[in-house]
């Protein structure tokens, strides 16, 4: 079955599987660092074609159904009620639903027997209606405290936000991730990776203190970051001329990956040890990879660090290993033109997520439903 998809101007168009109207295509540049198959958003997907397909003939009558409810204040909204109107969403719906999702909250406590989780499924519907505002505000509001305490939910808050680059709002949800600690973490790994990516795209003084207080009091509890948290943490001590910081937080991490050693050599280069640097660029040649992308790289601006640091040393022994070293890495192609930030910030793909439901691909195409204009968030 082909999707249909409207162009913002009232006409439909192929793209898979879903009949979903969508908003105006926006041309801003968003950067996102979790796949949608990593959020759950295919799931989501599969839930709202069902429910459409149910609903296909009567969605409006249930809409204004759902109003009439939340005005008035002897009704109820009750669970299959929230299920089907977060499943049916519109951007023109977000007002209502989070109404509803308030009143839910406040007023049928004692009328649920059932263990439905709200929380990630609402998230997953603004982060497929690209509302990262409307998201963190319900978030936020009292009413709703408790609500969205799973930590599939503030990983899916933390990515929609950092897609908008709203890096001090996302301080302000892992600063309740902290306070929650559900399932007893502190700092668990998922959202770790996502607040030390918005602190290396700060790139700030405050930013790395921010983080380095993060990671100061995450391993004083023996906490074991993901190697892509490590690598934005050493990525951002770089960045703010803090070579030594970014060393010692590499100090766990083995040299086999290719963000690891470029960070190590580049953080060695930046500190004047570049004969400690030579044994890691050295060790990529010792392996022996035919199949081009298994190949173990370096970064051309790992190796431009790395001779900025030889101009500033009289050791001629030490610069003719060098040459030697970059000759052989250049005729094995095992120099990379990519950059160390493009590498940090490409996209996560967790290959521990379920197998994609029957009829939807592994890998959900992200619908071009627009992402609103910064000026409007």
């Amino acid at each position: 079955m082909s999707l249909l998809v409207t162009s913002g101007f009232g006409g439909w168009f192929c793209i898979n599987t879903l009949k979903v109207p969508i908003r105006s295509i926006s041309t801003s540049k968003v950067t996102y660092l979790y796949s949608q198959s990593s959020l759950g958003i295919d799931k989501y997907l599969h839930g709202r074609k069902k429910i459409k397909e149910q609903f296909s003939n009567f969605s409006d009558k249930f809409r204004t159904k759902m109003i009439e409810f939340c005005n008035d204040p002897k009704s109820l909204i009750f669970t299959e009620d929230l299920k089907n109107m977060v499943h049916l969403a519109e951007p023109s719906d977000l007002e209502l639903v989070v109404k509803m999702v308030n009143k839910f909250n406040t007023s049928t406590a004692e009328f649920r027997f059932g263990s439905f989780i709200f929380g990630p499924v609402i998230m997953r519907m603004f982060y497929f209606l690209d509302a990262p505002t409307e998201a963190l505000q319900c978030f936020q509001d009292p009413k709703n405290d408790g609500f969205f305490d799973q930590l599939s939910t503030y990983h899916i808050l933390l990515d929609l936000l950092y897609n908008h680059e709203m890096y001090d709002e996302m301080k302000e949800v892992f600063k309740k991730v902290m306070e929650r600690q559900i399932n007893m973490l502190k700092f668990p790994k998922y959202p770790l990776v996502l607040i030390l990516a918005a602190c290396y795209k700060q790139n700030s003084s405050q930013s790395f203190e921010y983080a380095s207080k993060i990671w100061s009091e995450m391993t004083s509890v023996g906490t074991v970051p993901l190697r892509r948290a490590s690598s934005f943490f050493a990525a951002l001590a770089l960045n703010q001329s803090r070579p030594d910081v970014a060393l010692e937080s590499m100090s766990s991490q083995r040299s086999q990956y290719v963000t690891i050693r470029n960070i190590k050599v580049m953080a060695l280069a930046d500190m004047g040890r570049v004969d400690d640097a030579l044994p890691i660029l050295r060790s990529v040649l010792d392996i022996d990879i035919p199949e081009e992308n298994k190949k173990h790289t370096f970064f051309e601006e790992t190796i431009t660090k790395v001779k900025q640091a030889l101009d500033k040393h009289n050791n001629a022994d030490i610069k003719k290993e060098y040459e030697c070293i970059e000759t052989e890495l250049r005729n094995r192609n095992l120099i990379d033109s990519q950059t160390l930030d493009q590498h940090l910030c490409s996209e996560i793909t967790m290959t521990n997520t379920p197998s994609a439901l029957r009829g939807m691909p592994s890998q959900v195409k992200r619908f071009p439903y627009g992402l609103r204009k910064k000026s409007n968030m």
